[in-house]
């Protein structure tokens, strides 16, 4: 056997051992041991990708909805060069990823030769380990290696405390196929039942006690861990919850959906100074609540990992891996008047919402209400986002994700798919046009390729809707052409080019129906920027109107 073969086969059967379900593969030649025996493997659900962007973050919209790793495999040169921007999102997302990038042998670096650049460390600090795996060689102890090299990647993933990305940088010497010898110097197989080796978690950390009070307010951002569990405490302490759509913690009676307006509102943000605020995963969707952060007596930040805790406000004066929250006597006057204002702002934000026609803020909180329980939806991170964090409200039965890590707009149809591949049930994704252009390719699928249930609803407003809400829309002359960006592209011809079903909705009482269907399909909403930032400001006005008063 030759050792590229050996190599590949040793080290995909170990990472099945670990747990491996999910490979994603980008094609190549020097990368052809791996894909080869990942081809033969299967206990293992293969998906390849033309486009390594697009690759890579269906990769990472796999693993961000298993919560576990999936390998991702290129060739050498600029492919791995293209899986950068979805390993950054991975890393600050926590999203567990396992990067094996193809590479020459060293004695062709440097030399010329085609497809070589440098890729020791190409990731930079946005990994969580990588290793230069060496050209495999036929002695005795390479197994051994090749197989604590595995479990220690796929370990290092996973976290507990910090999962991420790992990068693995594989020099393979020709031949790179099979040559139909079998024979090695060691058995390549392993006589354990699982893993070669097997890593113990560490027992959960002690939490830090927090003295009761009904003055106290739950934060939910992106990425947060134990949501169930600290909003059933903060349920029973009397506190309201903020709670991000994609955080989580948005249902029951405490959720608290028209956070973005009461702490917008002066007269409300002033009176309603808490005593203690905990924070879980990273809030940023709302500059209202960042600033109203920045005046919390007591700020206390809930990290796995205390390398890396989430503290864009500098406002935080602990940090601790769980906390307890006690149930705390006295009356509900606190948590009274949270929900007294939040629900005369939502009386208000949907008055707006009903009179508004086809807007993109009555999209997002229709969508949210007409797609079923058990479903997934997959959000953009520019303005869809932000749409479901002021207009949605509060539900149960609804598992909500988006790249809020980098919170960049790229790889977003192909991180859908991904996420809708590994979720076991109807799924649903909302974006902007111009981040489905930037990921177009993400629709390519091919014959034997596993087909998700995902349903892509794409806001048409002809360019960068955000930046109509931003003070770049005052430079009036050149902000249509640099920031406005308009494309004039037909996305139903962008559909029928990769034969996606697609629908046109144009009165939003048309949109259940519009979900309807099974496998990738596209459903496009056309708005005009403009007149969205109309809508916008008349929610804000009305927002702010009915909260000053219920408070006076």
């Amino acid at each position: 056997m030759n050792p590229a073969t050996a190599l590949a086969t040793v080290l995909v059967d170990e990472l099945v051992r670990c747990g491996l379900t999910d490979v994603v593969v980008a094609p190549g030649s020097r990368s052809a041991p791996l894909a080869l025996a990942l081809h033969a493997e299967s206990r293992v659900r293969l998906h390849v990708r033309i486009d390594e962007r697009s690759a890579s973050f269906l990769a990472l919209g796999l693993a961000r909805r298993a919560e576990r790793p999936v390998a991702l495999i290129c060739s050498s040169g600029t492919a791995a060069a293209n899986f950068h921007p979805a390993v950054v999102e991975a890393s600050e997302s926590g999203v567990p990823l396992l990067v094996l990038t193809a590479d020459r042998p060293p004695e062709l670096r440097g030399t010329g030769a085609n497809q070589t650049i440098d890729q020791i460390k190409l990731y930079g600090s946005a990994i969580r380990w990588f290793a230069e795996v060496g050209v495999p060689e036929d002695r005795p102890g390479q197994v051994a290696y090749w197989r604590s090299l595995a479990c220690r990647a796929y370990q290092r993933a996973s976290g507990p405390a910090a999962p991420g990305p790992v990068h693995l940088n594989l020099a393979f010497r020709e031949p790179l196929i099979p040559d139909g010898d079998t024979s090695w110097c060691e058995s390549l197989g392993s006589d354990a039942n699982g893993p070669w080796v097997r890593a113990r978690v560490a027992p959960p950390p002690i939490a830090l006690h927090i003295p009761p009070t009904r003055r106290g307010v739950l934060v939910v951002g992106d990425g947060a861990a134990n949501v169930r569990r600290y909003v059933a405490a903060a349920g029973m302490a009397g506190w309201p919850v903020v709670s991000e759509p994609n955080g989580g913690g948005r249902y029951g009676d405490h959720a608290v959906s028209t956070y973005h307006y009461l702490l917008g509102t002066p007269e409300f943000a002033d009176a309603h100074r808490p005593d203690v605020v905990v924070t879980l995963g990273r809030p940023g969707l709302s500059r209202p609540l960042l600033s109203w952060l920045r005046r919390a007596g007591e700020h206390i930040v809930v990290a796995t990992d205390l390398d890396r805790w989430p503290d864009p406000t500098r406002s935080a004066t602990q940090v601790a891996q769980a906390v307890e929250i006690p149930v705390a006597s006295g009356d509900d006057t606190w948590l009274h008047a949270w929900r007294q204002a939040d629900q005369a702002a939502r009386s208000a934000i949907d008055e707006v919402l009903d009179a508004s026609g086809t807007s993109e803020p009555r999209l997002a909180r229709d969508l949210v209400d007409a797609i079923p329980n058990g479903a997934l939806l997959f959000c953009g991170s520019s303005m869809p986002i932000r749409d479901l964090d002021q207009a949605m409200r509060p539900r149960r039965g609804l598992r909500l994700l988006a790249n809020r890590g980098a919170s960049g707009i790229d790889g977003l149809v192909s991180s859908a798919m991904g996420a809708a591949l590994a979720h076991n049930g109807p799924s649903y994704a909302l974006m902007g046009d111009l981040s489905f252009l930037h990921d177009q390719n993400g629709l390519i699928l091919g014959p034997r390729e596993p087909r998700p249930d995902l349903c892509l609803v794409v806001v048409n407003n002809n360019g960068g809707g955000i930046f109509s809400l931003l003070p770049q829309a005052a430079v009036r002359d050149p902000f249509e052409r640099v920031f406005g960006t308009p494309h004039g592209v037909d996305l139903g011809y962008v559909a029928a080019s990769t034969g996606t079903p697609y629908q046109l909705v144009e009165d939003l009482s048309d949109l259940p129906k519009a979900l309807r269907g099974e496998g990738p399909r596209l459903v496009e909403v056309r708005t005009d920027r403009e007149a969205n930032a109309v809508v916008h400001a008349r929610l804000r006005e009305a927002a702010h109107a009915a909260i000053r008063d219920c408070v006076t």
